[in-house]
C-alpha cells in the first residue's frame, strides 16, 4: 500500500500539474503500473455492469489522469535530459512510440539538466 501511496496517489494529489523537474524510471513506471492495473479493474467493473457504463467509466478515468500521465511522461523526459516537446514524437505513427518508449526507459543524466526548470 506504501508503493500506491508514493507512487500513484502523490503524483496525482500533489503533482497533478508538474511538468517541472525530474522523474525517476521508477517513478514513472510504477505509476504506469498502477494506471494500468486500474484501467484493468474499471474494465473488468465495466464488462460487469454494460458496455454503455464501461465507456463511460474508462472515460472519466483517462480524462482524470491525462494531465498526470502527460506531465510525469515529460518529468521522465527531463530526467534523461530531453525537452518535453520530445513526447510528441508519440503522434508519428509505431516509430514515435518505439522511440519514446526507448527514452522512458534510459537510465538518467547526473546533475541538474538543460531542460529542468
Amino acid at each position: 500500500m506504501n508503493a500506491v501511496t508514493t507512487y500513484f496517489i502523490d503524483v496525482i494529489k500533489n503533482q497533478y500539474f508538474n511538468f517541472k523537474g525530474r522523474a525517476t524510471r521508477q517513478q514513472y513506471w510504477m505509476y504506469t503500473l498502477f494506471y494500468f492495473i486500474l484501467y484493468v479493474v474499471i474494465s473488468i467493473l465495466g464488462a460487469i455492469l454494460g458496455d454503455t457504463v464501461r465507456t463511460i467509466l474508462l472515460a472519466l478515468f483517462n480524462l482524470g489522469l491525462l494531465l498526470p500521465s502527460l506531465a510525469i511522461g515529460v518529468r521522465r523526459l527531463h530526467d534523461t535530459d530531453r525537452s518535453g516537446w520530445w513526447y510528441l514524437i508519440a503522434l508519428l505513427p509505431f516509430i514515435g512510440s518505439i522511440v519514446l518508449l526507448v527514452f522512458f526507459c534510459l537510465p538518467s543524466t547526473e546533475g541538474e539538466n538543460r531542460f529542468n526548470q
